[in-house]
């Protein structure tokens, strides 16, 4: 029998599909990065918060989180990564990487923070207020485990895959967020 016959080839498809998703959504990443940095992270400091591929673990395996951080780098910002567990891995896997032991020290000085792993650590990171320099920018990868207002209060631009820019900003239910991963949210 043929892959074809069997449906294979259509789950391929898919399955390819969800990869090309992802792949661009590290990419929107870094773009967003530049966008708040009014088009430049050459010497903005960042920190990405969470390293591990989810909460919980020390997997850094395809890490979206540090997929990112090093394409940053590679763009010219001064990346600091930590993680609750996975720092050892992602040093070895990354070792061009700077990394600090705590969400905080990260944070210490940064222009712009990644949420790259949902930590409930990383969700109860305090804002502090920002120093002058590009705009200010938090949790901009889906994640969501901010309290956006906390931030904003702070003087940070919270900016938030999944959360929609238009108006007040707003949480994206869990239709709309499966909307998203199709690919069929704005952004």
């Amino acid at each position: 029998m043929h892959a074809g016959e069997l449906g294979v080839d259509q789950a391929l498809s898919f399955l390819r599909e969800v990869d090309s998703i992802n792949m661009r959504r590290r990419v929107r990443m870094v773009d967003l990065a530049r966008e708040v940095c009014n088009g430049s992270i050459v010497g903005r400091r960042i920190a990405v918060l969470g390293a591990a591929f989810k909460p919980d673990s020390d997997d850094v395996r395809d890490s979206p989180a540090l997929s990112v951080a090093a394409q940053m780098q590679l763009q010219g910002a001064h990346v600091v990564v930590t993680d609750p567990q996975a720092i050892e891995n992602a040093r070895l896997k990354w070792p061009d990487l700077t990394f600090a032991k705590t969400a905080e020290e990260a944070a210490t000085g940064a222009e712009r923070r990644a949420t790259g792993t949902e930590w409930a650590e990383i969700s109860r990171t305090r804002p502090h207020t920002p120093s002058s320099g590009c705009a200010r920018e938090a949790d901009p990868r889906r994640r969501n485990v901010l309290d956006p207002e906390a931030w904003r209060v702070a003087g940070w631009t919270y900016r938030a895959l999944g959360v929609v820019k238009v108006g007040t900003p707003r949480e994206l239910n869990p239709l709309e967020r499966r909307s998203q991963f199709a690919g069929t949210q704005t952004k």
